[in-house]
């Protein structure tokens, strides 16, 4: 069924993310008939991380210096550890994640992904999960942290790790069917 066929969803990662954590999501998405593209903070090609080995390259469709949040009706965040912790330290990639909560849009991390949630300082006071490891981070970040494979917070859908990615599709799709949450706050 494609119901998702007026949408663009941006997935911003960079060299490291999990690879499944990009794959799976861009896959139901389109297949939901959505376009999707990978943002990065350089063009060319980004490499995947899978079984604690670099794995398959993916194209970069527009780096951060093209991309605009106007042009996107929702946000993905994969996780791994090495994607999430070198964009956590680009202020260009935080900024653009910021401006999906500003405009109140749906986005969706998982893993370690939140971590980036954590630098754009929107976890406060919202219920997430994440990878098990990054726990603390988030409820000291003011984060109401839960165990759970899918977690929805006004638009905002987390996920623990790979073996949640159906669940946490399923989420994502429903979320950017509903597009904005103007209940949603920075």
């Amino acid at each position: 069924m494609k119901n998702l066929s007026s949408k663009k969803v941006a997935i911003l990662a960079t060299d490291g993310f999990e690879e499944s954590e990009l794959s799976s999501p861009k896959e139901a998405l389109e297949g939901a008939g959505a376009t999707v593209h990978i943002i990065a903070p350089k063009s060319g090609k980004i490499k995947g991380w899978k079984d604690g080995n670099w794995s398959n390259e993916y194209e970069v469709d527009k780096t951060l210096a093209e991309a605009n949040e106007g042009d996107y009706t929702a946000l993905v965040l994969p996780g791994g550890v090495i994607n999430p912790d070198t964009l956590r330290q680009n202020e260009d990639a935080i900024n653009f994640i910021r401006s999906f909560f500003k405009s109140h849009k749906p986005v969706a991390a998982i893993c370690h992904a939140p971590q980036l949630l954590i630098e754009a300082g929107v976890v406060e006071g919202r219920k997430i999960t994440s990878y098990n490891s990054i726990k603390t981070d988030l409820k000291n970040a003011g984060a109401n942290w839960v165990d759970k494979e899918v977690v929805c917070d006004q638009g905002l859908v987390t996920s623990r790790n790979p073996d949640d990615l159906p669940a946490f599709n399923k989420k994502l799709i429903e979320e950017v069917k509903e597009g904005k949450h103007e209940g949603q706050t920075v």
